[in-house]
């Protein structure tokens, strides 16, 4: 079950968003504000972030920078909501931006596509990554006597 971070500080928008993600099977982690995401980010891990912009104590473009400044998080897609026109001027570290009010299936596909791309990146391990647990070298099977 894909982990969807839902960051609003109005809590009828953090409830009805909460409901129709969990309707597609999403588990979701509430915060407040951006201070509150960035601890929950770290705890949880999430799949994919979805911000409201104007927020106390940090807002969504801040939540965004942080997000990409830490290697572990920086990967992660954020959805920027806003009834505000979408920001200029500074680097964009959003992913997508959705004005509000924003269509509810519009915010569920686009949620399900980078959830999707998310979960099918696949990626070769380097040799280092999975150390041998003996100390010898492992004998190239090309090279068998």
């Amino acid at each position: 079950m894909p982990t969807v971070l839902l960051v609003d500080d109005d809590f009828e928008n953090r409830w009805a968003l909460q409901l129709a993600l969990e309707s597609r099977g999403h588990r979701v982690v509430l915060a407040e504000n951006g201070r509150d995401a960035l601890q929950k980010a770290n705890a949880d891990f999430p799949e994919l972030v979805i911000t409201d912009f104007e927020m106390p104590e940090m807002d969504g473009r801040e939540l965004c920078r942080r997000l990409k400044c830490r290697a572990v998080l920086s990967g992660i897609p954020v959805v920027l909501l806003s009834a505000l026109p979408e920001p200029t001027g500074d680097v964009r570290c959003w992913t997508a931006f959705l004005r509000k009010p924003a269509s509810i299936e519009v915010l569920l596909d686009t949620v399900d596509t980078f959830i999707a791309a998310r979960l099918t990146y696949a990626r070769a391990p380097r040799d280092s990554e999975y150390p041998t647990a003996a100390r010898w070298r492992a004998i190239d099977s090309r090279c068998w006597p």
